[in-house]
């Protein structure tokens, strides 16, 4: 009985710790910034593991490029946190992401980011899901041609 409690009392201790540190995770993306990205580190695995549908890197350097390069790319840029669900080791944050592109213009995506906390409550994956046909469908060449694919599949 007293290891079960021990048991208990570690998966509740990590349970606060992985709440905590995807509360700060959430609003950090929720008020990013090109100043702000270095806030993260503390709350990553020096060895994350971030995936989005363009995306697949490790490591902390490579996560925060792939956010400088979204600063650089688009107009801006912010992230509105909608939902958060920890459970255990694992975390869902539902958001909204709105941008202005070249040549698409105004972007509005909804997503998912599925997040894995280390013994130490870090970050230690991060994988985003959300359809990036809005993006292609907008280019000028490649949008026509996808366009009337989809159309056919649809009727």
């Amino acid at each position: 009985m007293p290891n079960e409690l021990i048991s208990s009392q570690q998966t509740s201790t990590h349970q606060t710790l992985n709440e905590q540190t995807c509360a700060e995770y959430a609003a950090l993306f929720a008020s990013l910034t090109p100043a702000r990205i270095a806030e993260f580190e503390p709350l990553v695995a020096p060895d994350i593991h971030f995936q989005d549908p363009f995306n697949d890197h490790r490591g902390f350097a490579q996560m925060s490029r792939v956010l400088e390069d979204m600063f650089r790319h688009t107009r801006h840029p912010g992230f509105e946190v909608t939902e958060i669900c920890v459970v255990g080791d694992r975390a869902y944050l539902r958001w909204i992401f709105r941008a202005g592109l070249p040549v698409v213009g105004d972007l509005r995506v909804e997503g998912v980011s599925r997040l894995a906390f280390d013994e130490q409550g870090r970050v230690c994956e991060h994988i985003d899901y959300w359809d990036s046909a809005p993006i292609y469908l907008r280019l000028p060449v490649l949008g026509a041609l996808l366009r009337r694919v989809r159309a056919k599949m649809g009727s």
